[in-house]
């Protein structure tokens, strides 16, 4: 590879062909939002136990399944999205009698085991329940594209774009602006001092783990009707990952503008310099991106800077 293939040529092309550009943006930045919306279902739980819950991938699959499972029993979409809810907010009260309760004020890393424990749990469960086979998701929406001012714009995307998009919205007002989200930062920064103020611990998880099963509901109809319900998407944690490593593990604006950096970036580099390298960029581009802020930065972006004192 020469200078000019790598730091010139791209750039030409990006400069000679903008529509083009455009759409190669835009296909990033839907996929950007779908990643903030997987990600911030991964920060609400950190900011309320402190710990990285490893089942929110397992959570995603496991709330598209049941959909998916209502909706082969012939029950009307939005039943079963209403009954898909209500299994997600049982789910949420049942980790917090069975497997949060017992391990208040435990080290991190034995909560971190045990969503580990959890997510195996629920891909276990939900193959028994639902099958493992991979099942299509109609939600009425056409994989289809259509142009504006010559830039094809795929529907399905955009959709999920703006459904996942206004949910961010209304969870960052929710948290930032409310009073549950008052709690929900005092429960972070302290589990017993935030019970001495009589906020309710219990109430607290169920809450932000039931939202958390929304979210997942949400990412698992969006994922699951662009590439089928199958058992891939638990993996779907593993490229939020990166995105809560930029924007910040605790910032609900973190995990949004994350989620865009890397949405954008790996289909701008997979499109411009796949080539070069013989494709595959979007594979790795991600990690690639959060290594320096791990070793450089490892709050993110927005994260906030904890200095403890020993």
């Amino acid at each position: 590879m020469t200078f000019w293939q790598v730091f010139v040529a791209p750039f030409v092309d990006m400069a000679t062909n903008p529509r083009f550009f455009v759409e190669v943006v835009l296909g990033g930045i839907f996929a950007g939002v779908m990643y903030s919306l997987v990600a911030l279902g991964f920060v609400l739980i950190f900011k309320a136990s402190g710990v990285f819950n490893f089942a929110q991938g397992a959570m995603v699959l496991f709330a598209a399944l049941t959909l998916v499972g209502f909706m082969e029993r012939k029950v009307p979409g939005l039943v079963a999205f209403a009954l898909t809810v209500a299994v997600m907010a049982i789910l949420a009260f049942a980790i917090e009698r069975i497997v949060l309760r017992p391990l208040v004020n435990q080290e991190q890393i034995i909560l971190f085991m045990a969503t580990i424990g959890l997510s195996y749990f629920l891909d276990g469960f939900g193959e028994m329940l639902w099958g493992a086979d991979v099942k299509r998701l109609d939600i009425g929406i056409p994989d289809s594209s259509f142009q504006v001012a010559g830039v094809l714009v795929n529907e399905l995307e955009l959709t999920a774009a703006i459904v996942a998009g206004a949910l961010v919205g209304v969870l960052a007002v929710l948290f930032q602006r409310t009073r549950i989200g008052r709690a929900l930062r005092a429960v972070a920064d302290d589990h017993q001092a935030a019970l001495s103020l009589g906020i309710s611990l219990r109430s607290i998880w169920i809450v932000v783990w039931t939202v958390a099963g929304i979210v997942a509901i949400v990412a698992g109809v969006m994922w699951g009707s662009k590439s089928g319900v199958q058992f891939s998407l638990s993996l779907i944690a593993l490229k939020a990952l990166p995105v809560l490593i930029l924007g910040g593990f605790t910032s609900v604006p973190g995990a949004i503008v994350g989620g865009l950096i890397i949405g954008v970036g790996e289909k701008v580099a997979e499109v411009y310099w796949g080539p070069l390298v013989g494709g595959a960029i979007e594979n790795w581009f991600a990690y690639a991106l959060a290594l320096p802020f791990v070793l450089f930065r490892p709050q993110g972006l927005f994260g906030e800077k904890i200095i403890e004192r020993v």
